[in-house]
């Protein structure tokens, strides 16, 4: 098999010839045919997140070291399945549900392997989608998405998933309610689509470019503003006719946070996405006189990953911008991204790529 692998953190993917692997009794091998990009990669890559002014969440912290395989939205063919699995069957497509926890704590009992304290995800702590092969630790993580473009349907394992488990913190709307979507990267584009696929109208979508705001109006959104434009949290304030009940952050630094919180309505909730990185101050008594509920939100569940899929099967889910490219471009496509060169999502088509 053939896995493009951080060697070095901040530097150029290399190509890496290595045994394909055979799946033990539960396991499932997938041949990947694609592989989406998403801006966690880019933290990964570079191997930390970025928690305020001189401090640093550095994946060796972690104990993850180079090399590793980066990509948790692949999709596939089934290859070889372990003998205790009768769920697939060689030769079937899957998409590969990435986000695994320890499978022993009270989070994975509930079903919130999200919240697990020793996570086990692909593309993180097990290797990933940028590969022509990949073990999936258990059967039970595919997700059957027949009907469904490649391109797209590779990019719901977490673009979806995570946009889809944000918009369902939000707290119960009333008819004259709005909800800001700030940040419209794939992300943010596929919490629009989902938002109108579940029937919520009054969306405002905040970017810093003006071609992202475009097409955020194109899947949805009722009204589109400059995030960086001068008085933007008033602006905002103004285009919900002061009835900004939730915020979406899907960027997650200072500026984006304080554009939302300060738009909310007494007793609006801000659910905070992004990981781009920074730290927030804020007067505490403001917070509890105008009673603001402030959550965190990462990736999703397994149910999640199932019911996304599906409002796609339902055709009420519409297709966020992708771009399918091919694996050998894989660093081209890490350097537009890091540099805000993409609109929507990016995908690495592996179809073509020789696992010898």
């Amino acid at each position: 098999m053939l896995s493009y692998d951080v060697v070095e953190h901040g530097q150029p993917l290399q190509a890496r010839l290595r045994e394909t692997p055979v799946p033990g009794p539960r396991e499932v091998v997938i041949r990947i045919s694609h592989s989406g990009l998403c801006h966690s990669d880019i933290h990964l890559w570079k191997g930390y997140f970025e928690l305020g002014p001189d401090k640093k969440q550095r994946l060796g912290d972690a104990g993850l070291q180079p090399p590793l395989t980066l990509g948790h939205e692949a999709l596939g063919t089934v290859v070889a399945v372990g003998a205790e699995v009768d769920e697939v069957g060689v030769g079937e497509t899957r998409l590969v549900f990435p986000w695994i926890g320890c499978g022993s704590c009270w989070a994975c009992d509930a079903g919130r392997s999200d919240l697990c304290a020793k996570p086990r995800n692909i593309g993180i702590a097990l290797p990933g989608g940028f590969a022509t092969h990949m073990v999936v630790p258990d059967a039970k993580y595919l997700v059957d998405v027949t009907g469904l473009d490649a391109g797209f349907a590779a990019t719901l394992a977490c673009s979806g998933v995570t946009s889809y488990a944000a918009v369902g913190k939000l707290p119960t709307l009333r008819a004259d309610d709005w909800v800001a979507v700030i940040g419209c990267g794939g992300v943010g584009m596929t919490a629009i689509s989902i938002l109108k696929a579940l029937g919520i109208a009054n969306i405002v979508a905040l970017d810093v470019d003006d071609n992202k705001l475009q097409a955020a109006q194109s899947l949805g959104a009722t009204k589109t503003l400059r995030a960086d434009a001068d008085g933007a949290a008033r602006a905002l304030f103004k285009a919900a006719g002061g009835m900004l009940a939730a915020a979406i952050d899907f960027v997650g630094m200072p500026k984006t946070f304080n554009l939302g919180y300060g738009a909310l309505r007494k007793g609006g909730t801000l659910v905070l996405c992004g990981l781009h990185g920074g730290e927030w101050t804020t007067p505490l008594p403001l917070l509890s006189q105008r009673s603001i509920s402030i959550m965190g939100s990462y990736v999703g569940t397994l149910e999640d990953l199932k019911a996304t899929v599906q409002l796609a099967k339902d055709g009420k889910l519409a297709p966020t911008p992708v771009r399918v490219r091919d694996a050998a471009e894989i660093n081209e496509a890490l350097d537009d991204l890091n540099s805000g060169r993409i609109l929507g999502r990016t995908v690495l088509d592996f179809s073509g790529v020789d696992a010898q």
